[in-house]
């Protein structure tokens, strides 16, 4: 999410668990003590040790712990073997030099990153089932959520004409939380539980735990809007305070919720991340939903990667957010091939709102703000009005800057950037301000994110921002008049890329596309916390069912959801399966027919995105459902990638697969031969590394006798060869293999790049299986 600020998103690595913890929470208070996730080789595991608890146990005992006291977590499912201890810097050494240990990586705190979307993505109308029908369908899909929580009380998590749940699912409801009783479950949100013993021990004494209690409640709002997004049940009458007003859905209505409260408002550890996922994994979820990652990490030590391997091992669908940090490139997480990278994008929705100057200028911008307004009236315009002379910090409406002497009674001009933007228009209010206007700085672009102020505020572009500068300090007796006009639809282009969402090359793996896709992710109406205002901020006493969030941390639970929907309909995929139908039917086309444009350019038409922004493209979830053809990977293929990559030892490999027999015999010829839906093509400098051999493998999920003919679009400079350009299916569940050389016939540097696409159309034209292509030189 874009915790109404520049963006953000919950970002974190993790892995699973197998519920086995510790009876008391682990002692933070040893000086010197950290925790430790502790990656144990599963080929190594004496005889004598019943269990893994049992083995871990007796690691710490070889230290001198006591594991009632320094074992959090012992994880057995998601990451095979590995455990979660409080140590010290001598007892990772030790443990380091042990042959039986992988790996030693320290937890690490990370920060946390709708009624227009189910039209935009032109979803048909959700019907319930009918009571004969039973769990027919998407009833029987089952979305795990990893966020900070849930608001049970949320009319998206209603359990109207549902049937019974799943006799399959094993997870539960928490019992032994004050402030959410079992009770809370029904048979739309089936699960709900809470891991805080990596964040409590983290934090000291874990007092701050207390404070949100250790239950599965959301008092933040991120994970009840996530949740909703993804599968939350059909409301009427839905809007954030009059915006966005009308039937509000998650992408799989009739599909099942599970909360995982991993997150809470001081951010998330890995070694509860790591639970949570595990936990999920075990109780039968079969999509994850994580809006959330950490930094740029090697797979074998990323645990989000280690965890979703894992899932995808146990035929779970998992989607995670690309991160909040673009334009600037190389900002992506979560880049393992096994897990869906999502990006953001606009819908064809906003909410209009004026500055109108003084010199007879209007700058069209954006807001949320649902209070009286300020009428016709024209007010004082000021800006950069601080208490300390010289200073910048007023500009940005830091806490504290303005001088109220200045300010009473006007409207400030704020800079974006600093704090968060309902922050700013707080400091304005308590200021004596009667409103704001928020103007991007070129860091920020075109791209406006909308706020339910607590005051009356328009939000504009960096265009009109320099303008809107430019005038007040020009014009001592600055004017302006604010106002706004609710809720726009049918709004072009759309989609945009978003500038906030994260962007290749993929820093990781250069051979590796991604973002997978993008989906919706600004000015997003879901469902909401009882707990805090729409804001966040503790002055701010509204309580809507629903707020307006925007991040890829609003875009993960769209596909996520989306991945439930295919799901629904075709149970018998596996997780890359329904990954490559989202991928190859996606569009790169916008509602004007031209191809996606980058908020972060300006919208312009020279601000053209490109595949290391959208990926393959909007997802188009009703074509997913028939795509012809997909790219399905086995995990033997995923393990391959893993020793190909480098980075991780036969013995680590071991250690995060669970496969003892994993002794990297099989390798790829590269990283980019990985049976992928999408190209990235890395070209060497010297001319003997010009051409670039890839190999790939259709699967026939279409009618018996299916064929199809190849096309290659891209820079004249690159010649791009296919064998066969003909592909002959005789009958479904059909593979066949083809070949694709790639030659540069023209020297790039290292800062070069360009791109294509590969297509395959069947000659009854009703299907086309499209996949982008990157091209970089000596990355």
């Amino acid at each position: 999410m874009l915790p109404m600020q520049q963006p953000l998103l919950l970002l974190v690595p993790v892995l699973l668990f197998s519920v086995i913890a510790s009876s008391g929470p682990a002692l933070a208070a040893d000086e010197g003590a950290a925790t430790y996730i502790v990656y144990l080789n599963p080929a190594l595991k004496p005889s004598p040790y019943a269990t893994h608890l049992n083995w871990h146990h007796a690691h710490l005992d070889s230290l001198s712990l006591d594991p009632s006291r320094h074992l959090l977590y012992s994880y057995t499912t998601a990451a095979p073997s590995a455990f979660a201890a409080r140590l010290l810097p001598s007892h990772v050494a030790e443990l380091r030099g042990h042959p039986a240990v992988a790996s030693v990586h320290e937890d690490v705190l990370h920060p946390l990153h709708t009624t227009r979307s189910p039209l935009f993505l032109h979803l048909p109308p959700y019907t319930a089932p009918s009571p004969a029908q039973g769990d027919a369908g998407s009833s029987d899909v089952i979305v795990g959520v990893l966020d900070t929580g849930v608001w049970p009380e949320s009319p998206s998590f209603g359990d109207a004409g549902m049937g019974p749940v799943p006799a399959r699912w094993r997870g539960t409801c928490e019992t032994n939380a004050t402030d959410f009783p079992s009770s809370m479950c029904n048979r739309k949100l089936i699960g709900a539980r809470g891991f805080f013993r990596g964040f409590g021990a983290g934090g000291g004494n874990g007092s701050h735990v207390n404070t949100e209690l250790s239950s599965p409640r959301d008092h933040d709002g991120h994970g009840t809007h996530t949740a909703s997004t993804a599968a939350g049940a059909v409301v009427a009458d839905a809007s954030l305070l009059g915006y966005a007003h009308g039937t509000a859905r998650g992408m799989a209505p009739g599909a099942r919720v599970a909360a995982y409260k991993v997150c809470w408002r001081q951010g998330c550890f890995s070694s509860d991340i790591l639970a949570g996922m595990e936990q999920a994994i075990d109780d039968g979820v079969d999509v994850l939903s994580l809006s959330l990652g950490g930094g740029s990490y090697p797979l074998s030590r990323d645990p989000i990667a280690v965890g979703a391997l894992a899932a995808t091992r146990r035929g779970i669908v998992v989607a995670c957010s690309a991160g909040n940090s673009g334009p600037s490139p190389s900002s992506l997480v979560n880049t393992a091939p096994w897990i869906i990278t999502v990006g953001a994008g606009t819908l064809d929705r906003n909410f209009p709102a004026y500055a109108k100057l003084g010199n007879g200028e209007t700058h069209a911008g954006m807001s949320l703000y649902s209070g009286d307004g300020l009428g016709d009236d024209r007010f004082p315009l000021v800006y950069n009005k601080g208490v300390r002379p010289g200073s910048n910090a007023s500009k940005l409406c830091m806490a504290g800057t303005l001088d109220a002497a200045a300010v009473k009674g006007k409207v400030v001009l704020c800079d974006r950037g600093g704090n968060s933007r309902v922050e700013k228009g707080q400091v304005v209010k308590q200021a004596g301000g009667v409103g704001m206007v928020l103007a991007n700085t070129a860091q920020s672009g075109e791209e406006i994110v909308a706020d339910s102020h607590l005051l009356p505020a328009v939000a504009v572009g960096a265009t009109s921002g320099e303008a809107i500068r430019t005038y007040v300090e020009s014009d001592a007796d600055a004017e302006v008049v604010l106002s706004f006009a609710g809720t726009a639809v049918d709004v072009q282009p759309a989609p945009v890329v978003a500038a906030f969402s994260s962007r290749g090359p993929n820093r990781q793996v250069p051979q590796l596309l991604k973002p997978d896709v993008i989906g919706p992710g600004v000015n997003i109406l879901a469902g909401w916390t009882g707990s805090v205002g729409p804001t966040g901020l503790t002055i701010d006493e509204r309580r809507p069912a629903f707020n307006i969030l925007s991040g890829t941390s609003m875009s993960c639970p769209h596909i996520s959801g989306l991945a439930a929907f295919v799901k629904a309909a075709h149970p018998e995929w596996s997780p890359s399966a329904i990954k490559s139908a989202l991928m190859t039917t996606a569009y790169a086309v916008d509602n004007t027919g031209s191809p996606l444009l980058d908020a972060a350019a300006g919208g312009s038409a020279n601000g053209t995105a490109t595949p290391w922004s959208f990926g393959s493209g909007h997802v188009d979830p009703v074509k997913a459902l028939s795509p012809g053809l997909v790219y399905d990977t086995s995990i033997d293929d995923y393990v391959a990638f893993l020793c190909t990559v480098g980075g991780a030892s036969p013995r680590q490999v071991q250690a995060i697969t669970g496969a003892p027999n994993a002794t990297c015999q099989r390798k790829l010829s590269s990283p980019g031969d990985l049976n992928y839906p999408s190209f990235s093509v890395v070209f060497g400098l010297r001319k003997s590394h010009t051409t670039v051999r890839y190999h790939r493998e259709l699967t026939n999920v279409g009618a018996a006798g299916s064929v199809y003919n190849v096309k290659v679009t891209g820079p004249p400079s690159i010649v791009v060869s296919v064998k066969p350009a003909r592909l002959v299916f005789k009958k479904a569940g059909d593979k066949v293999r083809y070949t694709v050389t790639f030659k540069s016939t023209a020297q790039g540097g290292p800062m070069d790049a360009a791109f294509g696409w590969l297509a395959w159309s069947s000659v009854d034209g009703d299907h086309e299986v499209r996949s982008p292509i990157s091209y970089t030189w000596g990355m």
